[in-house]
C-alpha cells in the first residue's frame, strides 16, 4: 500500500517520542520512486514518528524507500512495527551520519538496542547509506524473529519478546534528520 498519493498527510497519522517539533508533510518530489509525491520530516524531535493508527500488525512486514537529505545531529530513518504507541515500539534505523543499520526497542520513551542473533553485544551492522540517494529499508517480523533487509540485502537477525502483541506500523527519524519517504509497504503474514 502506497500512502503518499494525497497532497496532505491523514488526520491521526503524525507523532514524535519525546520532545520537540517535528514537520510532516507530503511534497511533490521530482526524483520519488512513485512519483509525483513524498512524505518529508524537516522538524526537529527528539525522534519523530508517523504511526498508520489504522494498522494491526503482529507478524508481517513494514518496508520504506527513503532518502536522507541533511542533518547536523542525525541523518536517519527506520521503520516503525508493533507500536502500542509513540512511546513503544520495535524500530530499524539507517543512518548516513554513521554509515550503519541498527535494530531498537523503545519502552516507555526509551531506546535500547538489540542483540543480533549469533553475535554478542555489538551495535547493528556496518552499511553505507549514501545521503541524497534512495534506499529500501525492510523488516519481516514473525512471533520474536525479526530479519532485516537493506537495499535488497538481508543484514541480520533479531530475537526479541519485549512486545508480543500486534501494534501499528510507521515510520522513524532522529534529531534534525530531514528526510523523504516513498512506497511505504506493510502487510500480515498468513
Amino acid at each position: 500500500m502506497t500512502l503518499l498519493r494525497e497532497r496532505r498527510p491523514k488526520a491521526g497519522f503524525l507523532t514524535r517520542t519525546g520532545r520537540g517539533e517535528p514537520k510532516w508533510t507530503v511534497e511533490p518530489e521530482p526524483t520519488a520512486p512513485s512519483k509525483p509525491n513524498v512524505l518529508k520530516q524537516s522538524g526537529t524531535a527528539t525522534f519523530p514518528v508517523a504511526l498508520k493508527r489504522d494498522t494491526d500488525i503482529r507478524d508481517g512486514f513494514v518496508e520504506v524507500k527513503f532518502k536522507a537529505i541533511t542533518g547536523s545531529e542525525d541523518r536517519a530513518a527506520g521503520v516503525i512495527w508493533r507500536a502500542k504507541d509513540a512511546d513503544n515500539y520495535y524500530v530499524v534505523r539507517a543512518t548516513a551520519l554513521e554509515d550503519n543499520v541498527v535494530l531498537y526497542k523503545t519502552i516507555k520513551g526509551v531506546r535500547m538496542s538489540l542483540n543480533i542473533v549469533g553475535r554478542k553485544g555489538g551495535y547493528g551492522v556496518n552499511a553505507p547509506v549514501a545521503s541524497g540517494q534512495w534506499h529500501v529499508l525492510r523488516c519481516d517480523f514473525a512471533r520474536t524473529r525479526f530479519r532485516v533487509t537493506y537495499d535488497g540485502r538481508q543484514l541480520f537477525d533479531v530475537e526479541d519478546a519485549t512486545i508480543a502483541q500486534s501494534g501499528m506500523i510507521g515510520l522513524w527519524t532522529k534529531a534534525d534528520s530531514v528526510t523523504l519517504f516513498d512506497d511505504l509497504t506493510y502487510g500480515d503474514f498468513k
